[in-house]
């Protein structure tokens, strides 16, 4: 995901507020041990969460309400697409060590 320049600390306070529901929205879809970290060079966030099953918090099919108002209200401290979802990069995974 990227940050728009010089919204960081506006990004962290909306984070530390986040809302209730949508926090146990996302755990309900399976979600757990979520981070996102900032690249300060590039504004480029990284977020990972390790998921149980299919879901994740960043599907954009079947949208329920909750995450399209956050994504509103986000829409204008970040790069978004159309309907206002982050823009996101899937990468893939090249090593993992437990």
């Amino acid at each position: 995901m990227y940050l728009k320049p010089g919204f960081e600390k506006e990004y962290e306070k909306r984070h530390a507020a986040i809302w209730p529901e949508l926090k146990q929205m996302i755990k309900d879809q399976g979600v757990g041990n979520y981070s996102i970290f900032w690249d300060k060079d590039t504004n480029i966030l990284f977020a990972y969460q390790e998921c149980s099953g299919e879901g994740n918090s960043q599907d954009t099919t079947d949208v329920d309400p909750i995450t399209q108002k956050w994504w509103d209200m986000m829409a204008d401290i970040m790069e978004v697409n159309p309907d206002n979802s982050p823009v996101t990069i899937p990468i893939q995974e090249l090593f993992h060590m437990d």
